[in-house]
């Protein structure tokens, strides 16, 4: 199985049942793995022909619920690849400062510059998503966020920036089961919050502002792909294999030696 970009007329299903990993993936975790160290060599190659290029980007956005693995795909998806040539961003609730600007004031400042791959962890999604669901501004305002943010889009690929957006998608029930190991295990307690439960208890309203996103913002210049996430080795290879894919169609190419250069050859000695 590969991903596929929704369109928006598609029938988006966002119910337990596509979380679970397609039958074209049930091979074991550690089959699964030997096929990742492949394309991970593949995307550190092409990683490092596009920072030596340097005339374009490339953005992943990764949108999750609470536990819905973006920390973990981040780690194991990019763990190849060159820290000089990739950003991560995590986008927290906003400060006072990024309060007194328009909601894409701290985004833009994000976007990864040209030869570099971006990750945010959490994005300029927020403002339709936990902004509408917990009504922390009015109707009128997030509504017209939807034709804001696909003409921002619409602007950075038009400037070199190719955005792939993904959203992994887990069941309530495997939900259910990571928040109660972040409880149990001390490695992982330090990441559960009080917030957490109540953001589950509004697990509806998210369903219904996420199809939203994926009916208005999923475009033919920034195309949405949800991931099935309830296995993590899964969720990790389909993510990876569709970033190898974009850059492949990218095409990055190491530039042409300067020919000033070349003729200093001679006089290593």
């Amino acid at each position: 199985m590969k991903l596929t970009p929704l369109r928006p007329h598609d029938r988006i299903s966002l119910g337990d049942k596509a979380a679970l990993s397609p039958r074209s993936l049930d091979a074991d975790d550690n089959t699964l793995e030997k096929k990742m160290e492949k394309l991970r060599m593949r995307l550190d190659e092409l990683q490092n022909a596009l920072y030596a290029e340097s005339t374009r980007s490339l953005l992943v956005v990764l949108q999750a619920r609470d536990a819905g693995g973006k920390d973990g795909t981040i780690r194991r998806v990019f763990t190849s690849v060159n820290p000089q040539g990739c950003d991560v961003t995590s986008f927290k609730a906003p400060t006072h400062i990024e309060l007194a600007h328009d909601f894409l004031w701290r985004v833009h400042a994000a976007v990864p510059p040209r030869g570099m791959i971006g990750i945010f962890n959490r994005s300029h999604y927020e403002d339709v998503l936990a902004v509408r669901v917990h009504k922390l501004a009015p109707k009128r305002i997030w509504k017209e966020r939807y034709a804001q943010i696909n003409e921002f889009e619409r602007v950075l690929t038009q400037n070199g920036v190719t955005i792939v957006k993904f959203f992994l998608h887990v069941s309530k029930e495997e939900q259910r089961v990571r928040l109660s190991e972040r409880l149990t295990d001390e490695s992982k307690n330090w990441k559960f919050k009080p917030g957490d439960l109540d953001e589950r208890a509004l697990w509806d309203d998210y369903t219904s502002a996420y199809a939203d996103v994926f009916r208005k913002c999923s475009t033919k210049y920034a195309p949405w792909f949800i991931v099935p996430a309830d296995r993590k080795h899964a969720r990790d290879y389909l993510v990876l294999e569709k970033i190898v894919s974009t850059l492949e169609r990218m095409k990055p190419k190491y530039p042409d030696a300067d020919p000033t250069a070349l003729k200093l050859l001679a006089k290593l000695q």
